[in-house]
């Protein structure tokens, strides 16, 4: 499971270097696959703007969409961590921006799952509460809950998340996380 070392390898595909888990099983639910490039015989023309590639008007793969478009269309090269991609790479319009949106989550929201923070849990039906703390494991697969208990949970395994708002005065709100788990009695409230 998640004891196994997790090490990484670099690879040269034909998009670009990519640091990638030695073991498959250790990808992160978060990555991508590189897409199927559209061949260089079916793009005849840039596939946003229909400009007609030729000796001088090269076409460019897109890294995240496989799509074949003009240097134009194409010229954003942008940081791509969902493919584990090493340096920033060429990507159309509607993919960079897509991939932008997606930096902010790895550069401020994973940050913070993967420093952990505390909650108050309680187990299957019991009065008794423990306050644990909960972190993402570094190849993003595992919760890890800490405290009178120890739970290692698989996050392909959490079937629903609920966030609730309790106004308690004017100015002041609760937030309250119900997590549930399928085949278990564990239910964790933050």
């Amino acid at each position: 499971m998640s004891a196994l070392p997790d090490g990484k390898k670099l690879v040269r595909s034909p998009s670009g270097l990519r640091m990638v888990p030695e073991n498959g099983a250790f990808h992160s639910p978060f990555s991508l696959n590189e897409p199927q490039w559209v061949p260089d015989k079916e793009c005849a023309r840039c596939m946003q703007c229909d400009t007609k590639f030729d000796f001088i008007r090269r076409k460019h793969h897109c890294r995240r969409c496989g799509r074949c478009f003009c240097d134009k269309c194409c010229s954003k090269k942008v940081a791509l961590a969902r493919m584990c991609f090493v340096d920033p790479v060429r990507q159309c319009a509607q993919c960079s921006l897509a991939s932008q949106k997606e930096m902010e989550f790895y550069d401020k929201q994973l940050k913070v799952l993967l420093g952990g923070g505390s909650f108050v849990a309680t187990l299957g039906t019991s009065e008794k509460s423990e306050t644990m703390m909960c972190r993402l494991s570094n190849n993003h697969r595992y919760l890890f809950m800490d405290g009178e208990s120890h739970f290692e949970v698989e996050l392909s395994r959490i079937s629903s998340m609920q966030i609730l708002t309790d106004e308690s005065s004017p100015g002041e709100s609760d937030i309250h996380t119900y997590t549930s788990l399928p085949d278990t009695q564990y239910l964790s409230e933050g």
